[in-house]
């Protein structure tokens, strides 16, 4: 009777659902259930709304606390101690008994919002016991007053809580591991079951601006979420009565699913925009003004793009006036000065009550999580531009992949210099801190060396997401105490080098977290984080992705690496056939993406770059990595710029040829300093430039570096 009026009152002031029953009748007798701490309210949730007696194995310490003794009345209790031996081999008798046992692995409630550590103990449990694992995930107590993130994030008095209970799987260690590498190995099996059932119970299967509606309704409507450098902030109401007004506009200007140009730097305005064409059905094409009126002539022929968006003042300040010029002739130019201009007060008022009531009327509008979202476009082998189409659900589902495995919250300060039309600077950099209710501070260049850290000491920036080449300059040039806030710095879209990891760590003492990616996977693939680090890795695949190794000729202990997940785009738009969508394959079938990339995956999932499949030089019939050249040249040059090159060889098939800004650089001198390595794996010539040819990513541009020495060879 008490468990039923418990369940009655639960459900009246929380809303309690309770998904997936079934796989908790499917599991069987012999079950260990692992659920997330968000609060003190959890014991409570599962022992009320699991069905049968199960058992709580609970912390010795927390079930001697008088509050909670009446409530574990309701359930049996198995006191025990997670770090010591005796007590978890008690539990392992007590599963072999055919029980149903709820285990929280972090032994704590979570005080990051994230899962915390996840102890090897339960997973060794699992594995000794052969009990099958039930993975269950509560959602919405961490909102209570009886969690422990008050201050991190807004607390409410009845939020809705949710209990979703997914299919059983089991802990099978090989059998071959032993002692503590098995107990290890087990728990690791177990974080990732974690990890994933984090992933699974999430809500990705909705549009970018309904998940910023979401942010909303969890942070408030008060709550800053962007600035730049104008320094007019903008909170979550400010940001959708803008994009509502600017969307409201751009309808009479555009036809729905078509794809429309932004020609624009890094701001809140741009963001504005983004989600004002997206909240009407129409695609954001992210023009790379880099590449200059060509360029962004040539990738709007490819995305069919009729209209592009910009602005008087940002093509004034940033010169680029011959360009615009250049790129009218080809698309219709649309000024958002103008647009303005043209907004009057009735059309004001009409977004300020569209954005009041949005979460009534967008749940009737709102778009497949499937269609379009954005047009990014990167070089093909040719520089031809391709456009990569990324949908709703993909970017969205990118980000709570890593919402899975590293923590953040509303407490949070981005600075975002990376460019909007970088996969990395618009998911990683834009969309993730917009919609998990951090402040992004939008800064227009990431080329400001000796600026960029004073912006990060005056704003108290607690995360910050670079490039090697980036990171390596700001580091030389920023103060010791300029990044005194920062929690995480991570690194993608080109190799770390050693040197600017290690000039990190004794300078700011942070340790710079690598990750890896491609435009096509919305960008992450993998990502190292506090509680799984690996030095010289990009870290381990996301949650719910998987991988492929194509053996490659020549090459041992690594492959071509294919992935597929739900964070891969839906597809391409080629300049042979403008604006047809053609859906990723690889020579695993449909959905695959073949990154091109030569990795090698360790035994706990670690992943090492190898190399591009094309940054391989075949020399004499064997495989030479460019990259692992120029990582000879860096060892060596720690201070200068490198980039390998192949260029074709009448003898040899191939020889490599090594562009520095080392002064003075020979052959011979990175031979002295490469000690064992054989002289195929060194490059022929050596050409010393003044600068090496970079994107605005920071990337080096191979294509400008091997057009450029092919002259000069």
């Amino acid at each position: 009777m008490l468990k039923k009026t418990l369940r009655w009152l639960l459900t009246l002031i929380y809303k309690v659902e309770i998904n997936g029953l079934d796989n908790y009748e499917k599991a069987g007798k012999r079950v260990l259930i692992i659920a997330n701490h968000t609060s003190f309210l959890d014991p409570l949730l599962l022992g009320v709304f699991l069905p049968d007696d199960i058992t709580f194995a609970i912390n010795t310490q927390i079930s001697r606390r008088w509050w909670l003794k009446p409530f574990l009345g309701l359930s049996r209790v198995f006191p025990m101690d997670p770090t010591h031996p005796l007590s978890l081999k008690d539990l392992i008798h007590h599963l072999q008994g055919d029980t149903r046992t709820v285990i929280f692995p972090e032994g704590r409630i979570t005080v990051t919002g994230s899962l915390m550590k996840i102890y090897d103990g339960t997973g060794m449990v699992a594995d000794k016991s052969e009990a099958a694992i039930l993975p269950v995930r509560i959602h919405g107590a961490e909102y209570t007053h009886f969690s422990r993130l008050r201050n991190i994030v807004r607390l409410r008095l009845f939020p809705k809580i949710s209990i979703q209970i997914l299919p059983h799987t089991y802990v099978t260690p090989p059998s071959e591991l032993r002692g503590k590498n098995r107990r290890k190995y087990s728990g690791h099996i177990l974080t990732d079951i974690m990890t994933e059932m984090m992933f699974a119970t999430s809500h990705y299967r909705q549009t970018v601006f309904a998940s910023l509606l979401e942010a909303r309704r969890i942070h408030g409507g008060n709550h800053v979420v962007a600035n730049d450098l104008e320094r007019s902030p903008l909170t979550y109401d400010k940001l959708i009565t803008r994009a509502i007004a600017i969307g409201n506009a751009l309808k009479q200007l555009t036809d729905e699913s078509e794809n429309v140009g932004v020609f624009l730097p890094n701001s809140t305005k741009t963001l504005a925009v983004v989600l004002g064409l997206q909240l009407y059905g129409r695609i954001p094409a992210m023009l790379n003004y880099s590449t200059g009126s060509a360029g962004m002539a040539s990738a709007c022929q490819v995305a069919g793009v009729k209209t592009v968006l910009t602005s008087r003042r940002f093509i004034e300040l940033a010169k680029l006036g011959v360009d615009a010029e250049h790129l009218g002739e080809q698309v219709n130019l649309v000024y958002l000065e103008d647009i303005a201009g043209r907004l009057s007060a009735a059309d004001k008022v009409q977004a300020l009550l569209q954005c009041k009531t949005a979460n009534i009327w967008y749940r009737h509008n709102q778009y497949n999580p499937d269609s379009p979202a954005v047009v990014l476009f990167t070089s093909g082998s040719e520089g031809t531009p391709k456009g990569v189409v990324l949908s709703h659900a993909n970017i969205l589902s990118n980000l709570k992949q890593l919402e899975a495995r590293i923590n953040f919250n509303a407490q949070d300060v981005v600075l975002n210099f990376l460019p909007m039309f970088h996969s990395f600077g618009f998911t990683v950099g834009t969309m993730l801190p917009v919609l998990h209710g951090m402040t992004t501070f939008f800064y227009p260049t990431p080329l400001h060396y000796a600026v960029i850290p004073e912006i990060a000491y005056e704003i108290g920036a607690t995360i910050m997401f670079g490039t090697n080449t980036f990171l390596a300059g700001y580091a030389k040039k920023a103060n010791a105490y300029d990044f005194f806030n920062m929690r995480y710095v991570v690194a993608g879209a080109e190799k770390l080098q050693e040197s600017t990891r290690q000039l990190w760590a004794d300078k700011f003492g942070i340790r710079i977290l690598e990750g890896y990616g491609a435009t096509e996977t919305t960008p992450i693939t993998s990502v190292n984080t506090p509680m799984d680090f690996k030095a010289g890795t990009v870290g381990r695949f996301m949650p719910a992705m998987e991988y492929k190794l194509e053996p490659v000729e020549g090459i041992e202990d690594a492959g071509r690496l294919h992935v597929s997940g739900p964070n891969i785009m839906k597809g391409y738009l080629l300049a042979d056939n403008p604006g047809q969508l053609v859906p990723p394959k690889s020579i695993y079938g449909a959905g695959w993406y073949d990154t091109g990339d030569i990795v090698q995956v360790d035994n706990e999932g670690f992943i090492s770059i190898r190399g591009r499949s094309k940054r391989f030089a075949k020399v004499s019939g064997e495989m030479v990595s460019l990259t692992a050249v120029e990582q000879l040249a860096s060892n060596a040059w720690p201070d200068a710029h490198h980039a390998a090159i192949s260029l074709p060889d009448a003898k040899k098939g191939e020889q490599v040829i090594l562009l520095t800004t080392q002064k003075d650089a020979t052959v011979q001198e990175l031979a002295a300093a490469s000690k064992g390595v054989a002289a195929i794996g060194l490059p022929k010539k050596i050409l010393v430039v003044g600068v090496i040819p970079v994107m605005a990513t920071g990337k080096t541009n191979y294509i400008a570096a091997t057009e450029w020495a092919a002259g000069k060879v």
